[in-house]
C-alpha cells in the first residue's frame, strides 16, 4: 500500500518540480501583496495571506512528489542489490 502511494506521487518528477517552483513563485507574489497591503489597504494583505497559504500547499505537494521519486529510486536499487545477492552475484 505504501509503495503504491509512493509510485503514484513520484511518477512524474518534472511535473513535481514545476509544482514546487510554481509554489515558490506564488509565495513571492503573495509576499508582495502583503507588502502592498502594509502601505495601502489591509485587504491586500488578506489576499496575500491566502496566496501564501495556497503557495505553501502547492510547493509542499511538489516537494512530496520529488521526495517520493527519490525514495522509490533508493528502494528499487536496494531490491535489485538484494536480488543479485540471492542469485549469487556481487
Amino acid at each position: 500500500m505504501f509503495i503504491v502511494l509512493l509510485e503514484k506521487l513520484g511518477q512524474n518528477p518534472p511535473r513535481s518540480l514545476a509544482l514546487f517552483l510554481g509554489g515558490i513563485g506564488l509565495f513571492a507574489v503573495g509576499l508582495s501583496f502583503i507588502t502592498i497591503g502594509y502601505f495601502h489597504h489591509h485587504w491586500w494583505q488578506i489576499v496575500g495571506l491566502f496566496m501564501v497559504f495556497c503557495a505553501c500547499l502547492l510547493s509542499a505537494w511538489g516537494y512530496l512528489g520529488m521526495f517520493a521519486n527519490r525514495w522509490l529510486t533508493i528502494i528499487y536499487a536496494n531490491q535489485q542489490r538484494a536480488k543479485k545477492r540471492r542469485n549469487g552475484g556481487l
